[in-house]
């Protein structure tokens, strides 16, 4: 990449933005005016780096606000749901071969035990993340 290169910006880059601003309006960081000035700005943006500027005043950019919408703790719930029927699935599979193998010492909660650590940290840290990087400030 060359120096002073600006990248345009994609239709999702703008929503995820907008989707930004509206969480922050919703929490009173942003009043109305402010909020549908910069929503307006994000929708006219053409480059990256014009969206930066839009959420960088907000706490953690504003991914903070987003992830405390209801649409973003019920995708959480969901997230953590599934994770954990996992988690029961392959208990009950090693648990099974466990059985088969007529091993004494019970072999699967080593496993186990990672998996339940991975759930807890989903748990605690799980939340809505956007999966689309536009790298916020590193273009130009």
């Amino acid at each position: 990449m060359q120096p002073g290169t600006r990248f345009r910006t994609s239709d999702t880059e703008r929503d995820h933005v907008a989707e930004i601003l509206r969480a922050a309006m919703a929490e009173g960081r942003l009043d109305l005016a402010e909020g549908e000035e910069r929503l307006a700005a994000a929708y006219a943006a053409k480059y990256r780096d014009e969206l930066a500027p839009l959420t960088t005043d907000l706490p953690d950019g504003g991914r903070g606000a987003l992830a405390r919408t209801p649409q973003a703790l019920a995708a959480t719930r969901r997230s953590l749901w599934r994770h954990a029927s996992l988690i029961l699935i392959i208990a009950g599979v090693l648990t099974g071969l466990w059985l088969l193998s007529g091993a004494h010492f019970f072999w699967p909660v080593i496993p186990l035990a990672f998996l339940v650590i991975g759930l807890m940290r989903h748990a605690r840290y799980g939340r809505y993340r956007f999966h689309y990087s536009y790298a916020h400030g590193s273009c130009g």
